[in-house]
């Protein structure tokens, strides 16, 4: 909700420097907090950029540029008052998308009007709305459930809306809750037997096994226990009966569990079979993002927290060379496009981003050092005569002798 109506978000600028060769100060970093099992993905290119799901994880996603040098830092022997000084490195800009995973043990999955939100309300402290209508849940909820008869014992459960057919696809905007269930271990499938119920009990099960195998088949793969609710209602042992037999047909590894979350009936078991699942089964694999650590510490940390680095390089993603090529032993690439002649390298590029343009003072000392490492003699090698443009980032030249 925080991002909602806020989708700018713009770090301090850094001060200009001041007399006696003073420094400027550095601008502040943005630090924006996101809820545990934020996902965030470069926008543009859907790369993922980080997992945040341990707590005071942090990454960096754009990072400011480099502060300029003061005139002072130019001055020769020849000339020790120059009249010039560099400009401040533009900062990363960068468009990204968050997605929030929710962090649980285990996932109650069904259809609508299952009876998963009255579930959740019996077993843990969490107040889901509840009526006797389908699509009661429009938002996932979570619970903490201490597990009966076990001292200390306790998981956290996690509610979804109900599922139905095209789920995988988004309908009933079944795509955005299922991820929510991506991190959990076990999986609790409610179905309902009762003959109130809007589907067969074996159809409804099979349905909502299809979208999760249609969704990420390593998630229909997760452990599972089966309950069949709402067994208060009369005629519903009919339905358990007939569902029991679909799981033993298809080898199902679990017994199935009878129970109503209205009277708590056969709600122990149910929560003593999931504790004893995660208690076998390991966190899911893949839950986390593969972010190599950041070079530097710039953003403040908190005791225990993992640094990552999420930022592309200034250059990342350029284009290759399309015509003849030429090297610059100042690290920097020059090729032929169209017209021009493009000049990269990271080091050239911020040099020329962080001149001043308008002065020419600082246009000659540019020249003069894009001339000591080399530019001149590598757009010959390319091919470039007089008269040629030549591309550097956002500034363009004429190539002259």
């Amino acid at each position: 909700m925080d991002f909602r109506y806020r989708r700018h978000l713009v770090a301090g600028d850094g001060e200009a420097g001041g007399p006696k060769n003073r420094a400027g100060r550095r601008g502040d970093d943005l630090v924006v907090p996101v809820p545990l099992g934020t996902v965030v993905y470069d926008d543009l290119t859907g790369r993922l950029i980080a997992d945040l799901s341990r707590p005071w994880e942090r990454v960096v996603v754009a990072r400011g540029g480099q502060g300029g040098r003061g005139n002072a830092r130019f001055a020769t022997s020849t000339e020790q008052a120059p009249r010039f000084a560099e400009r401040g490195e533009p900062g990363q800009e960068l468009t990204v998308r968050l997605e929030l995973k929710l962090l649980a043990d285990a996932g109650l999955v069904g259809q609508p009007n299952a009876g998963k939100s009255t579930f959740l309300a019996r077993v843990s402290a969490a107040r889901p709305k509840i009526a006797d209508y389908p699509f009661t849940t429009l938002v996932p909820n979570l619970g903490v459930v201490a597990v009966p008869g076990r001292e200390g014992a306790s998981f956290v459960l996690a509610d979804i809306p109900g599922l139905i057919r095209g789920a995988h696809e988004g309908a009933g905007l079944g795509d955005r809750f299922l991820r929510h269930i991506e991190r959990t271990r076990v999986l609790v499938h409610l179905v309902d037997v009762s003959p109130l119920a809007g589907l067969e009990p074996v159809r409804a099960y099979r349905e909502v096994r299809r979208e999760l195998e249609r969704y990420d088949p390593v998630l229909a793969a997760r452990p599972e226990v089966v309950v069949a609710t709402k067994m208060d209602v009369p005629g519903a042992e009919e339905g358990a009966r007939r569902l029991e037999e679909e799981l033993a047909r298809e080898s199902h590894p679990g017994p199935l569990y009878r129970a109503s979350p209205l009277t708590g009936e056969g709600i122990p078991a149910v929560l003593h079979a999931v504790a004893d699942l995660l208690a076998a089964t390991a966190a899911p694999a893949g839950s986390e993002a593969e972010v190599p650590a950041a070079a530097d510490a710039g953003v403040p940390t908190a005791p225990g927290d993992r640094l990552l680095s999420g930022a592309p390089g200034p250059t990342a993603g350029a284009p290759g060379p399309t015509g003849g090529t030429g090297r610059g032993r100042g690290g920097f690439d020059v090729s032929r496009e169209g017209d021009a002649f493009v000049v990269r390298g990271e080091d050239i590029e911020r040099m020329v981003l962080m001149t001043d343009l308008s002065s020419p003072e600082a246009l000659r000392h540019l020249h003069y050092v894009l001339k000591r490492r080399g530019l001149y003699r590598a757009l010959r090698r390319a091919g470039a005569c007089p008269g040629d443009t030549v591309r550097v980032g956002e500034f363009e030249f004429l190539f002259t002798e």
